[in-house]
């Protein structure tokens, strides 16, 4: 049955689907709690060196097993089912917060300890990935899809609105209680994930060649749509993604606390679930393109004012706006992903895609964690901002087809 797009309930298609609502839940307290962790690690990390370059290595320390594991994390996704990976991928989120709830409770000196446990949760979150964004096409139908892709977003968006400022505030009680939160969140999330009904879908049964496992880089290459789409964000986020370096503005810039830095870290979920909530309800009909390259270059563009500030509600304020215009473009780039992509290789360009949003997100703090410790943290975000915009503009004329796109619904 399809719903009216018209109608007021058509808002909240998406939720029709018992198995999607599930789905949605999990992925917000997977979100709430790896924000918890983000927000304590990157504080503890700070606390115990004082080095902004340490906060870089988080971000690239998760990244690199997606990287490393490119090739494996789809084609698993799509031969053993996704909803068995993310969940087992979600109780080894689980098993990392707690042994950094451990580590802390026996006492630390150094990051190494935090490092490594950090490795181990990135490999965990390569398997999330692809798995979690590949099962949510097989909830719903696809004339529901793109209301789906708002309401995901949103519960990503809605975690780290609390999830930060709940991290920042159990810290300054307590690291183990943060830590201790956020394992017993992840476990309630993994039990949320394996009672979702199995998807009705063929598992992939292809052997895992050399040619299954080059599947997703292959059709990505041959469809410039996904291929523009997906090297936006890399690039766009790779050079403006100032993350990293608020804890350097939450101390040194702003002077505030770990409730500030929560503050902070909130900012841009403000503004990007407005939008999202927002989009469920009115969706973008024509023009996609264009809106998306649009999006991005303000994106880029409040991120410069956001790096030039140092007034505290200037500086939350432009955060927020950089979280709604980020919101925008995620959606308009992920719907476009997903339905232009053949179900029996979803979970491998996931994968893809995967390592092109960890490069744009942990990658790019690694990025603005470097340049901050050569030529400081203002120009280092400022820096970012400029690449965006730039970013923006090369790829609406790299990829005329993508900025052509009128429509999310399909190949029209």
């Amino acid at each position: 049955m399809q719903i009216d797009q018209t109608a007021p309930e058509a808002r909240f298609a998406a939720f029709h689907h018992g198995a999607f609502l599930r789905y949605w839940a999990a992925r917000f307290l997977t979100t709430f709690a790896t924000q918890i962790v983000s927000v304590s690690v990157g504080w503890q990390i700070y606390d115990l060196t004082r080095d902004p370059f340490d906060l870089g290595l988080v971000g690239i320390i998760q990244f690199l097993p997606s990287l490393l594991l490119v090739l494996v994390t789809g084609a698993v996704a799509d031969r053993f089912g996704r909803r068995l990976v993310m969940g087992l991928a979600a109780l080894l989120e689980a098993a990392c917060a707690l042994a950094l709830l451990l580590l802390t409770w026996h006492g630390l000196t150094g990051p190494a300890g935090i490092f490594a446990l950090l490795a181990v949760f990135g490999i965990a979150r390569a398997f999330f990935g692809p798995a979690s964004a590949s099962l949510v096409a097989n909830l719903v139908p696809a004339d529901t899809f793109a209301n789906a892709v708002a309401w995901n977003s949103s519960a990503w968006q809605t975690a780290t609105i609390v999830g930060p400022v709940a991290g920042g505030l159990l810290y300054g009680l307590n690291p183990e209680i943060a830590y201790g939160t956020a394992t017993a969140l992840m476990l309630a999330a993994t039990v949320l994930v394996f009672t979702i009904p199995k998807p009705a879908r063929k598992i992939s049964g292809e052997k895992p060649t050399t040619e299954t496992l080059f599947a997703g880089f292959r059709y990505i290459w041959g469809e410039k749509v996904v291929l523009g789409a997906i090297s936006l964000d890399l690039f766009a986020v790779l050079l403006s993604g100032a993350v990293a370096l608020l804890p350097v503005y939450a101390r040194d810039i702003l002077d505030l606390g770990p409730w500030g830095l929560g503050l902070l870290r909130a900012a841009p979920g403000v503004g990007a679930i407005l939008v999202a909530v927002w989009l469920a309800g009115h969706p973008i009909r024509d023009h996609a393109g264009r809106i998306m390259f649009t999006f991005v270059a303000l994106f880029g563009l409040v991120t410069i004012v956001f790096g030039v500030s140092t007034t505290t509600w200037v500086s939350i304020l432009a955060l927020a706006l950089l979280g709604a215009t980020d919101m925008v473009s995620v959606y308009i780039r992920e719907t476009l992903i997903q339905l232009w992509t053949p179900d029996q290789v979803r979970g491998r360009v996931n994968a893809v895609n995967n390592v092109f949003v960890g490069a744009s997100n942990e990658l790019g703090e690694f990025r603005a964690g470097t340049m901050a410790a050569l030529i400081g943290t203002m120009p280092a975000v400022v820096f970012g901002g400029v690449g965006a915009i730039a970013v923006a503009g090369i790829w609406a004329w790299a990829f005329p087809q993508l900025r052509k796109t009128r429509h999310l619904n399909g190949r029209v």
